[in-house]
């Protein structure tokens, strides 16, 4: 007889429980309201795909501090490293002087980077900021100002990065944005209701169009596009769309920008998403799994672009900090001795096996009408007329989290409609944990 699975899931108060509710509301008065959250639960602790909140309830965790803990929650590599540098240094700036955790970081980024050919790299803060270098690089370097950006595209909150970001809700009241941000259509062939073939070549014929009604090809400095969009509703962007993004910019004299902010550290079973199109960029950023939770970006690129940027023109005062360079490289080294590119598209197939069955089943409200990503980066998209392709009301996948998070999992939205169910569970997460969170999921789905 086989033994039962260990429940992993333990509540003993109902979610959110009093603990949680009175954080909360110490939190609305004194937090700004613009500030938003996605549960209303209090984390205690996390320690690999388990967190517990205030209350001493135990869920199991499907954000992952939304993309950001490839390797889980505290990982005792990564605290161990932190403790051991803490002890001696925690801050002195790359501005002022040099630390060997900032440059063997850099070192490790440029091995990583799927360029052939040699590459520098700058860290910074925070994905937006890792953006913003990207953009500085690529201006310094072509002498121009244009950046194409799509439809659908998250690229941050910063007065820069929000320009450059798709989805009005995020720009409300917050205008007027930078100029030269010129914005193209993206093939997102599910909701265009057509073959990825037609939507590529639908979105190609637009971007050429662009280029006579839009914007001069001869002032675009750089392309930017995420390989699977994030906030917008984790879609691939499909390969012959990239190839030929990749040949524009060659003939144009244009830089190729890949934004694996989300997408980047093993999340789709590649270190970095864009290694599975076909095709090199010119600069990457990448950010959240870097650095297990340390806030820490870093902009990656060709050398010679990167080294185009006037001396004393780019860098910040806590950008590359100490504790946040060893959190990387202790991260990186989890990564790599975990296999966990691989263990990457084992959790993705697992997520498809559960979901995929869904989407010939009629009895939902709402239906699932997608499920698609690469690697463990999966999104499942909800409808309310799988024909019509018409967008599950925001409540209808609240109130589906909501159960959820009841019961035992955290999870969240994505999607320009917010229709969008993303899943970025723990790389490090066991089979058992993903099964009962998964369990959990489908049937608050179900009702």
């Amino acid at each position: 007889m086989t033994a039962p699975a260990v429940r992993h899931i333990r509540l003993v108060t109902e979610i959110p429980g009093p603990r949680s509710r009175e954080l909360l509301a110490r939190r609305d008065a004194a937090v700004v309201a613009g500030l938003g959250r996605a549960t209303p639960i209090a984390i205690a602790s996390g320690h690999g795909a388990l967190v517990t909140d205030v209350d001493g309830n135990t869920l199991i965790d499907f954000v992952s501090g939304i993309g950001t803990l490839a390797v889980g929650h505290c990982p005792p590599e990564v605290v161990s490293a932190i403790q051991a540098q803490a002890e001696r240094l925690i801050h002195v700036s790359a501005l002022v002087g040099t630390y060997e955790p900032y440059v063997a970081l850099c070192e490790r980024l440029n091995a990583l980077a799927p360029i052939s050919e040699p590459c520098k790299t700058l860290l910074a803060n925070s994905g937006a900021e890792g953006v913003e270098n990207a953009i500085k690089f690529a201006r310094a370097a072509t002498g121009r100002p244009a950046i194409i950006v799509f439809d659908g595209a998250y690229h941050g909150r910063t007065l820069l990065t929000l320009s450059l970001t798709s989805r009005t809700y995020f720009k409300k009241k917050f205008g007027p944005f930078a100029p030269e941000i010129y914005r193209a259509p993206f093939p997102y062939a599910y909701r265009m209701g057509m073959s990825e073939a037609e939507a590529v070549e639908q979105c190609w014929a637009a971007f050429e169009r662009m280029q006579i009604a839009g914007v001069d090809p001869e002032t675009v400095a750089a392309v930017l596009i995420e390989p699977v969009q994030g906030e917008g509703g984790f879609i691939p962007v499909p390969v012959e769309f990239m190839r030929r993004l990749r040949q524009f910019c060659d003939r144009n004299g244009s830089l190729l920008i890949v934004d694996e902010v989300q997408s980047g550290f093993g999340r789709t079973g590649t270190m970095f998403a864009i290694e599975q199109f076909g095709v090199e960029p010119d600069i990457i950023v990448a950010a959240k799994s870097i650095a297990a939770g340390m806030p820490l970006a870093a902009t990656i690129g060709r050398a010679r672009v990167m080294d185009k940027a006037h001396y004393g023109g780019v860098g910040g005062t806590y950008g590359g900090n100490p504790l946040a360079c060893v959190a990387a490289l202790a991260t990186i080294d989890i990564i790599e001795r975990e296999r966990l590119l691989d263990r990457a598209n084992v959790i993705g197939q697992q997520i498809r096996t559960h979901f995929e069955p869904m989407l010939a089943d009629d009895t939902l409200d709402p239906l699932v009408g997608d499920v698609r990503g690469l690697g463990a980066m999966i999104g499942i998209e909800l409808v309310k007329d799988r024909r019509k392709r018409t967008p599950a009301a925001a409540e209808e996948v609240l109130a589906i989290l909501g159960r959820a998070l009841e019961r035992g999992v955290l999870a969240m939205r994505a999607g320009l409609y917010v229709n969008c169910i993303r899943l970025l569970v723990p790389l490090v997460i066991t089979d058992d944990q993903l099964n009962e969170g998964l369990e959990v999921l489908v049937g608050a789905m179900r009702g």
